[in-house]
């Protein structure tokens, strides 16, 4: 029996690692959930799974929390604030964390789980964009265990030899091959991209995702983070990964080896697939996921990225280059940019316009320590309301 804690337990990922769960009781205990807003959803899942712990952001949640979990019976206890997410996700009952908060949000929660050399399922990519050489010499130095969910570096993941210790030369990898479906707007005419509204933007043709993720895939910022965070995970150089347009999202990401080989991890649209693999690592268990039917799919596309179209895109690959704080002042920029676009404060077509101003505004200096990152964080944050002030908005 592992027990494990969901950091971001009302999101479509932790719904998703709990769906998973409830399917294999004899083997999965939901320990801790945790949620920002949704307050209600929480209570629903805490009286379903009856987890140990409960996690809101303050005490008013807190107490209205408590006390429908107590009229009903549940003797779950609800802790609020931000160490508490460190808490329970440090626990020493804990065997795996579900790392499913979105944002700058799950850094601090995401390393304490390392540093008491957990299994870590990492959904939140923010947290290696941000950190990226810190947070994987703490996953070294505390012996903990990473695998990736997001479906795309789980694919790679898969696809690479079970000998792989983070370098792509010794097992023969030439290059990693990210798919991304393009989103909604890959075929939309760009003038019109500037009429772009939220509701269109987090309509994805493929994926059910959160609005923040469904806006990122529809600028595309969502795979430069995915490439920052590919590049951590794997030891890999930025031109060692290339990014592919691939609209069905069929193929998750592949693995192109020297000898001409190419491996490619197939399946259909559902993250309960890499959920399900990473929790069982190295077994394999059932996701509930429907089998894949090639006939039915019949054909697969790929095209290369558009850079004028998604000029996100290579905003991100641009950080990862420089590296340092760049793609910490970049993911701050975008997650300030991206809540505006949603609170239709900005156009669609200025969340890039805000994101580039913060990269040319604040200089790069070196990612030395958890501060240095946190102050550059907050920084590249209020660089970003001051842009917005002086669009008036």
């Amino acid at each position: 029996m592992q027990r494990i804690c969901v950091l971001g337990a009302t999101g479509s990922i932790g719904k998703s690692t709990l769906d998973v769960i409830a399917r294999h009781p004899e083997c999965y205990e939901a320990f801790a959930l945790t949620a920002h807003t949704r307050i209600a959803e929480l209570v629903q899942l805490c009286i379903q799974f009856r987890p140990q712990y409960a996690v809101v952001a303050n005490e008013a949640n807190r107490l209205s929390v408590q006390q429908s979990l107590q009229e009903n019976g549940i003797k779950t206890e609800v802790l609020s604030g931000s160490q508490a997410l460190c808490d329970v996700a440090s626990h020493p009952d804990v065997d795996a964390v579900m790392a499913a908060i979105i944002g700058a949000a799950g850094l601090l929660p995401t390393l304490s789980a390392v540093k008491t050399g957990k299994k870590i399922l990492l959904a939140n990519k923010e947290a290696l964009v941000m950190s990226g050489a810190l947070f994987m010499q703490a996953v070294e130095d505390y012996h903990a265990t990473l695998l990736p969910i997001d479906s795309e570096h789980n694919a790679v993941f898969q696809c690479m030899p079970s000998s792989f210790k983070r370098n792509l030369d010794e097992v023969g990898v030439e290059r990693i091959l990210l798919t991304a479906s393009g989103g909604p707007f890959r075929n939309t005419p760009k003038e019109q991209l500037v009429n772009v509204t939220p509701e269109q933007a987090c309509a994805h043709p493929n994926w059910s995702m959160g609005r923040k993720i469904s806006v990122d895939s529809a600028t595309m910022m969502n795979k430069g983070l995915e490439f920052i965070e590919a590049c951590w995970l794997f030891n890999a150089q930025p031109e060692q990964i290339e990014v592919v347009i691939h609209p069905q999202s069929i193929i998750h990401s592949m693995v192109a080896y020297t000898d001409g080989s190419v491996l490619a991890e197939l399946g259909n649209p559902d993250m309960r697939t890499p959920i399900a693999h990473a929790l069982a690592w190295p077994k394999r268990i059932a996701s509930g996921v429907a089998p894949l039917d090639l006939f039915k799919i019949a054909q697969l596309d790929f095209h290369q990225p558009d850079n004028e179209r998604f000029p996100c895109l290579k905003l991100a690959e641009q950080a990862m280059i420089t590296r340092g704080t760049a793609p910490a002042i970049l993911n701050a920029a975008n997650e300030v940019a991206v809540a505006a676009f949603l609170q239709s404060k900005i156009k669609f077509t200025e969340i890039v316009q805000l994101i580039d101003y913060v990269l040319d505004k604040q200089p790069v200096i070196q990612a030395d320590s958890l501060e240095t990152i946190l102050q550059e964080d907050a920084e590249a944050r209020k660089s970003s309301c001051n842009y917005l002030k002086k669009l008036g908005k």
